[in-house]
């Protein structure tokens, strides 16, 4: 009998360490694209102003999905849910690699985000529904690990990937793994029950109203500065996001079981932690994405060389986290987030001072700052959301929370994109003027001789030398535009310090509010 028992574990922890394996590949995928997005730019003739779509839409897609991992684990047994949502992480990312255009990559992002985002909750349920409580710190430290390689390694090996073979290779590295996955799981985990009666509890009204109003907002985001923010599909389109987000809002309150509980905003101390985890997501996914962009379009870095750089902060934060950890149990929770969110805001404002010259040097403290305070500003604030929540209600809670952090990515990235695109044009007509006006520091800024300028008109400038000029001050007037976005998001995360006095005590009654 001991000897069956014995076997029994082996089997369990065999598809668990399976079902972290497949969540390594959704969270490596967030980032895996960072590095290749000018690659990916140049091969599918997207405009700049657009690449964020690319990682914009995997991120909304697991905001949607987060939420409905619960009911589909009930309907389907978490076994089956998870082997269909590899194989369908497998298919997208299939369809990801063979894209011919820029329309059909981003949908076939969104699907790859949408099943990858059913796998990383599963991962934590499996460990208080599968493991044995005597050995969930074990399978909690396992998962934890795989989840924090993923975004470190995530950019060093997309910028590989692409640099060696090609850039559908950061796509087709997960087609064999998530195949042996998906067989592990069905193979080693026990035949569940399934209650498909679960199924009757998704309020559809309320999922729909939800993906319309992001998708919506994204579009909106993006589309908008292109427009001026002018015109009726862009008044229209402004419309329509309000009011499905009014009329999602208004129904998700008054259904007994809505798509994203949003009762549960009216406790204090997690409302502001859902605060803290939507302002991380802005400068977590935003910086990865800005960084790269400022590396592939300023400095013309190939993806190795870019993965290279980016993985500084990753590895600050892998190597940061044991302290974090052992600090969170020992310290006050609001001083530790306090001390990351400022940390990490620092990081952000010191990247607001580069150059057209700044590289891995003048990148490197900036990164390192970030990445020591990122699990300072995660452990902390979690705890502080989730304390006192009844221990059937965590789960769901815990993945709002999480939620909030993708949407800020999301939303972040998109912000950023409208920022880039308002400002730099504004950016390129001022530094024309200066350097008209012969003016050094204009000279400087563009990377032009200030020898030459001496505060004196210049004159006619005949084509050939506008030809030359006109991608330097361009450049230039891009990197201006990259360090105003660093001020405003390390802007947000000074600012966020101000929700902390909202999480100084417990709310009296941490109850289900359904």
């Amino acid at each position: 009998m001991r000897k069956a028992d014995e076997a029994e574990a082996r089997t369990v922890w065999l598809g668990f360490a399976a079902m972290c394996l497949g969540m390594f590949m959704a969270v490596l995928d967030i980032q895996v694209v960072a590095s290749s997005l000018t690659a990916i730019q140049g091969a599918l003739h997207i405009p700049l102003s657009q690449l964020g779509w690319i990682q914009t839409a995997y991120l909304m897609a697991e905001v949607v999905a987060i939420p409905l991992t619960g009911i589909l684990t009930r309907a389907l047994s978490l076994r089956l849910l998870f082997a269909l949502a590899t194989a369908g992480f497998v298919a997208a990312s299939l369809a990801c690699a063979l894209s011919p255009d820029f329309g059909f990559l981003i949908g076939a992002r969104v699907a790859q985000g949408f099943f990858g985002g059913m796998l990383i909750p599963s991962v934590f349920t499996a460990v208080f529904v599968l493991v044995p409580q005597q050995q969930q710190v074990l399978a909690t430290t396992l998962a934890g690990i795989a989840a924090l390689l993923a975004p470190t390694l995530g950019p060093l090996l997309g910028g590989w990937l692409t640099e060696t073979q090609s850039w559908h290779w950061i796509f087709l590295i997960n087609i064999l793994p998530g195949a042996m996955v998906a067989f592990a799981v069905l193979a080693f985990l026990g035949r569940e029950p399934l209650d498909f009666a679960a199924l009757r509890r998704l309020d559809i009204a309320t999922l729909v109203l939800f993906a319309v109003f992001l998708a919506g907002l994204q579009w909106l985001l993006h589309e908008g500065p292109m427009h001026h923010w002018r015109g009726t599909p862009i008044w229209g389109l402004a419309a329509a996001v309000g009011l499905a987000c009014i009329w999602g809002i208004k129904r998700a309150l008054s259904v007994s079981h809505p798509f994203v509980d949003l009762k549960r905003f009216g406790h204090r101390r997690f409302a502001a932690g859902c605060g803290l985890s939507f302002v991380l997501g802005l400068g977590l996914y935003g910086s990865v994405y800005l960084l790269s962009l400022f590396l592939g379009v300023v400095r013309g870095h190939a993806p190795l060389a870019i993965g290279m750089i980016l993985v500084v902060s990753g590895g600050a934060q892998l190597l940061t986290a044991p302290v974090a950890a052992w600090a969170e149990t020992r310290a006050n929770a609001r001083l530790l987030t306090a001390f990351g969110f400022a940390v990490f805001g620092a990081g952000l404002i010191a990247n607001g001072f580069t150059t057209i010259r700044s590289d891995f040097d003048a990148l490197f403290w900036p990164q390192i700052l970030r990445g020591l305070a990122m699990m300072f500003c995660l452990l902390p604030a979690t705890r502080l959301a989730l304390d006192g929540w009844p221990q059937a209600d965590v789960a769901e809670a815990s993945g709002l929370f999480n939620l909030m952090r993708n949407l800020g990515g999301a939303i972040g990235i998109a912000g950023i994109d409208t920022l880039l695109t308002e400002r730099t044009p504004g950016h390129v007509a001022a530094l024309v003027a200066r350097l008209e006006a012969g003016d050094p520091a204009a000279a400087a800024l563009a990377g032009l001789p200030t020898r030459l300028f001496h505060h004196q008109p210049m004159g006619p400038v005949d084509p050939a030398t506008q030809s030359l000029l006109e991608p330097m001050v361009r450049r230039a007037a891009f990197t201006q535009s990259c360090n105003e976005a660093w001020w405003v998001l390390g802007g947000l995360f000074l600012l966020a310090l101000l929700l902390l006095p909202a999480m100084a005590r417990k709310d009296q009654a941490l109850t289900s509010s359904t």
